[in-house]
């Protein structure tokens, strides 16, 4: 059953009609001067859909002062690149866990109409492989399902809608707005429910099959090209090579989008002549800075020296930035990640007398039928249970750590880690 004809098992409170009413006229009353391109976004954010949204029992304002990691609604900074912001302008959490993201625009823009302001938003959703999203600006309201993708730039502004209402049917559709994104009726499981209800739904398609296609086909052109530049290079050299430079590449393109590294500094490079000497500088600067193995150019001597084509790596590059990319790295979790990088490894590269590379599925893959990811909340019990108890036993002895530095230090983000090809974790420093 479509989440469109979904009853809310949720029962209205009159204060929500009664908030959301006052709201909707207030509105109504100043029209013109909202409509301005002088009312900005900010101002929408706090007169309107804060308040919205707390009619709907969420904290917006973290009133209850509960911890960064627990806080019901995150609000990020709206950084603008490239007409694009770097991260969603709402986050609605349980548990610390997303439900939803909701991205605000003032009322000038046209949200019904104009392709941008969906596209951006499906990429966070999609990225984050979120069911459904908020677009908004008040004035309009449209919820996007943010599994049908990949999302394209060029897609019209109703693809993958599901709901469009203007501030006038927000009243006579109270009901199902709070019967789908209200906190008590994302509590009693709403979003699990369609989540169910629409698996296999046509158009669907998951981030983490796309980005694996996608760095999939980077192996095979890396592979050939590297090959066909480097005859000397053993199989064992090739793997090595090509890997490197993909995990290179992928770890400073989430690094900028999560405000590590300086915003398209891999693209800046991608018109110079001699890109990959660019880009090795970029890494030798890198390893200066994180001091990690992913960079590590004392035991790496081989990867400074390759010869790769200027256009393998603009063609690889060029695709990870918007409006091109519909991947949003800021919001791309390390489970993701993981079960990609998972798949990734079970392939190698081998190469024929000619000195040309094949890509195949690995002999030891393939006889046991695939590669499994061990799914996150799995992870967790196991470290909680192991080395988390450990460290509960000895913080108490350790200094706490810097809160200053480029390396992010004091940072309480999870650190996330990608299986090394050899065995073992790289750790990535966010």
């Amino acid at each position: 059953m479509d989440v469109m004809s979904q009853k809310p098992e949720t029962v209205l409170p009159a204060s929500t009609r009664k908030k959301v009413e006052a709201l909707v006229e207030k509105f109504a009353r100043n029209i013109e001067a909202y409509r301005r391109s002088s009312y900005i976004e900010e101002q929408v954010r706090i007169e309107f859909i804060n308040p919205f949204f707390d009619a709907l029992g969420w904290d917006t304002a973290n009133r209850q002062g509960f911890a960064e990691q627990y806080k019901e609604v995150i609000h990020e900074d709206a950084i603008k690149v490239g007409g694009a912001t770097k991260a969603p302008d709402y986050s609605f959490r349980i548990g610390g866990l997303r439900k939803f993201f909701l991205e605000a625009k003032k009322p000038s823009i046209h949200i019904k109409d104009e392709p941008s302001p969906a596209y951006q938003l499906r990429r966070y959703g999609w990225s984050a492989k979120l069911p459904l999203s908020i677009l908004t600006d008040f004035e309009e309201l449209a919820v996007y399902d943010c599994r049908i993708g990949p999302p394209k730039p060029d897609d019209k502004a109703s693809v993958a809608r599901i709901k469009y209402l203007d501030y006038k049917k927000y009243l006579e559709e109270l009901p199902w707005i709070y019967g789908t994104f209200s906190k008590d009726a994302i509590l009693k499981g709403s979003f699990d429910r369609y989540v169910e209800s629409a698996k296999g739904k046509r158009g669907t398609s998951e981030v983490d099959s796309e980005f694996l296609k996608e760095i999939e086909t980077w192996r095979e052109i890396l592979a050939k090209n590297i090959a066909l530049r480097n005859k000397k290079l053993s199989v064992h050299d090739l793997n090595f090579a090509v890997q490197r430079t993909i995990d290179r590449i992928i770890f400073l393109r989430m690094a900028e989008d999560r405000g590590i590294e300086p915003y398209q500094q891999l693209q800046g490079i991608i018109n110079a002549a001699r890109i990959y000497k660019r880009l090795i500088e970029i890494f030798y600067r890198t390893d200066d800075k994180y001091n990690s193995g992913l960079f590590d150019f004392k035991a790496d001597r081989l990867t400074p020296g390759l010869k790769i084509d200027d256009k393998i790596l603009k063609d690889i590059i060029s695709g990870l930035y918007y409006p091109k990319c519909p991947y949003e790295f800021s919001v791309l979790a390390a489970d993701i990640l993981g079960n990609i990088y998972e798949q990734f490894l079970g392939k190698v590269i081998r190469l024929t007398k000619g000195h040309q590379a094949r890509v195949e599925e690995k002999p030891e893959v393939k006889k046991a039928g695939g590669v499994y990811y061990t799914p996150k909340y799995i992870v967790d019990y196991i470290v909680e249970n192991t080395v988390g108890k450990l460290i509960g036993e000895i913080k108490t002895d350790i200094s706490p750590p810097s809160t200053g530095g480029d390396q992010g230090e004091g940072d309480s983000t999870p650190t996330p880690t990608l299986p090394r090809q050899g065995g073992g974790t790289r750790v990535w420093p966010f």
